[in-house]
């Protein structure tokens, strides 16, 4: 991370309604950058804390599939409000896709869907593929959802697949794919809303203590993001900078309320959506801890 050019960062992109059309012109702006730098770099240029979660989500994405195009994606994996592949009705066979998926991080916006789907035959155990689809293709429909009270400025969409046909990738969907996903997302929203945060605090001549431990934080990222997501010392550490995190929060909060009060209004909306993964991640921490 050349953290030279976050130091002396001083601009920020406005917010452009096409989420699809804002993410090219942050990417033209980047340049060749890695998925850490596309969160910490991206989430500091962010307008807001939304736009910031987006592009953690897009850089833990790019973790998850190197390959993937340079545009705006998704992960398309939860049922009824469920991750279990037991509870999974979306099939593949044949390179083919029917089912449905409830909701889609951006997926009214997305140019490349990521669908997990089973793909067992009658009586095997559940079984998972990570499967790539396209909008628009034939038997792929997106149904666009009423804005949320939480980052409302982020679409999300419902996936109707109707032997849609599709690519798949390599691997095991649970195992290389979905589960991954969980800890790579934390990681680099993380890192994404810290960064928006520390930018925030440039801007609002924070305290300089603030704004150093914020740059502490987003070090320690950098380490975590080097982890393998499977690792329990990964995940050790990842728990640890959350702490640290969550251990900010009053004085980000006083540090908000004491300057514009856009930035308070927007971190006052949106800062929840960091505690949405609080209870998988600490018994992915519980888990990591017997370890050792």
């Amino acid at each position: 991370m050349p953290w030279q050019s976050l130091l002396k960062r001083r601009d920020r992109l406005p917010a452009n309604p096409d989420l699809g059309e804002g993410f090219a012109t942050l990417l033209q702006q980047l340049g060749a950058v890695s998925p850490f730098e596309l969160a910490v770099a991206g989430g500091r240029l962010m307008a807001t804390p939304g736009l910031a979660f987006l592009v953690g989500y897009q850089a833990a994405l790019r973790m998850l599939w190197p390959s993937a195009p340079l545009s705006l994606g998704a992960l398309c994996a939860t049922e009824q409000r469920s991750l279990r592949v037991a509870d999974m009705q979306t099939r593949l066979r044949d390179l083919h896709l029917n089912g449905r998926k409830d909701f889609v991080t951006a997926g009214d916006s997305a140019d490349w869907l990521l669908v997990a789907a089973r793909s067992e035959e009658p009586g095997e155990v559940p079984r998972l593929n990570l499967a790539v689809v396209y909008p628009g293709e034939p038997g792929v429909r997106l149904e666009k959802l009423a804005p949320m009270p939480l980052m409302p400025d982020i679409g999300h969409g419902r996936l109707f697949l109707d032997n849609a046909l599709c690519e798949l990738l390599a691997g095991d969907g649970w195992d290389a794919y979905v589960k991954p996903f969980r800890t790579l997302e934390d990681t680099y929203v993380l890192s994404a809303m810290t960064a928006w945060l520390y930018g925030v605090g440039q801007d609002s001549d924070w305290p300089q203590s603030l704004q150093l431990r914020l740059l502490a934080l987003l070090a320690g990222c950098a380490e975590v993001s080097r982890q393998a997501p499977n690792n329990p010392a990964g995940h050790v550490l990842l728990g640890g900078l959350f702490a640290q995190f969550d251990g900010l929060k009053a004085e980000v909060n006083q540090a908000l309320a004491d300057g514009p009060p856009t930035w308070a209004a927007m971190w006052q909306r949106d800062q929840t959506v960091m505690d949405l993964a609080a209870g998988a991640r600490g018994k992915r921490l519980t888990k990591a801890l017997a370890v050792y």
